[in-house]
């Protein structure tokens, strides 16, 4: 019943541009997770004062534990959750060359493409950033076989210092994570989005998308099941799922925008909870637990599923 009413909603409401060309997805993948077990050490689990395996970074529990991002068993089998999803498209993580990430992102270029997934990255800020390194950053990423970049915090640079790196002649997409328009389009990115479901809430992707389209530039706009860092960072801005109306609102307000890119934050970002990997049952932490009626084991992949019945309407 759920699949039908969202595919009857999409026919109504999806503007004639994107009902012409299906929207494509994407969603942000992090490969920053570490274990004793398999990389000598805890790495983003241990958070806040946390001491894992039992005490973890997160107000919710990975269904698989807390893995390691180099366990090819592990990444194989989250790639086969996204590709369940049907995303088209992993958007994973980047800290710069020689980081964990950036070790880890040849395995999961070849383990996503073997899932039929696309791979881009999320260019992050990391220590020692600045327009000539990202410049270099961009030129080596285009090298490796990455054709679209989201650059997160793209507003740390003025749009003259990114002017000056001509992003439309270096061979890949740049999208700025920011709400300022005019700003993305002096810069030269070619698309902007939102990434921060907090800040830019349902209620402002319309007109993103719509200032962003006036001037020429692509619309990749955010959307994600709730909001919750208070375990790993003690931040108390809270977005709760409400048993996933959240994320199903989030989704109409983005489709109404006319995007050109839906963009899903995230897939397993655990210390802000925004992830849709599947999430055990334990106590002291909370669950999917009556996400669209499910529960139990049964809920644990609730939002892979949510999100595959929105991904299979925009086709």
């Amino acid at each position: 019943m759920r699949r039908t009413w969202v595919v009857l909603f999409l026919l109504l409401v999806l503007p004639a541009r994107a009902a012409a060309q299906p929207v494509r997805s994407a969603i942000f993948f992090y490969p920053w997770y570490s274990n004793p077990a398999h990389d000598g050490a805890w790495a983003h689990w241990q958070q806040g004062e946390h001491t894992p395996p039992f005490d973890i970074a997160s107000v919710f529990f990975p269904a698989r534990g807390p893995y390691s991002s180099s366990d090819l068993g592990v990444l194989r089998a989250q790639m086969r959750d996204i590709r369940a999803a049907r995303v088209d498209e992993v958007v994973s993580s980047w800290w710069g060359w020689g980081s964990p990430e950036d070790a880890r992102l040849p395995a999961v270029r070849q383990v996503a493409r073997r899932a039929g997934l696309e791979v881009a990255v999320q260019l992050e800020p990391y220590d020692g950033r600045t327009i000539e390194s990202i410049g270099a950053d961009l030129r080596h990423l285009r090298e490796v076989g990455i054709r679209d970049v989201y650059v997160y915090r793209a507003a740390d640079f003025t749009a003259d210092e990114w002017a000056s790196l001509n992003l439309h002649l270096m061979g890949l997409r740049a999208f700025a994570q920011t709400g300022l328009v005019g700003f993305a389009a002096k810069a030269g990115f070619a698309g902007v989005y939102t990434y921060d479901i907090v800040t830019y809430g349902g209620e402002k992707l319309d007109r993103i998308c719509g200032e962003a389209h006036a001037v020429g530039l692509l619309c990749a706009p955010s959307v994600g099941p709730g909001y919750d860092a208070e375990a790993a960072t003690g931040d108390p801005h809270v977005k709760p799922r409400d048993g996933g109306a959240t994320y199903d609102s989030m989704w109409h307000a983005a489709l109404l925008a006319d995007p050109d890119l839906v963009t899903i934050t995230s897939y397993n970002e655990w210390s802000e909870g925004t992830q849709i990997e599947p999430a055990a049952v334990r106590s002291d932490y909370e669950s999917y637990n009556g996400a669209y009626g499910l529960r139990g084991r049964g809920a644990q992949r609730a939002y892979i599923l949510e999100t595959a019945r929105w991904t299979s309407a925009l086709r």
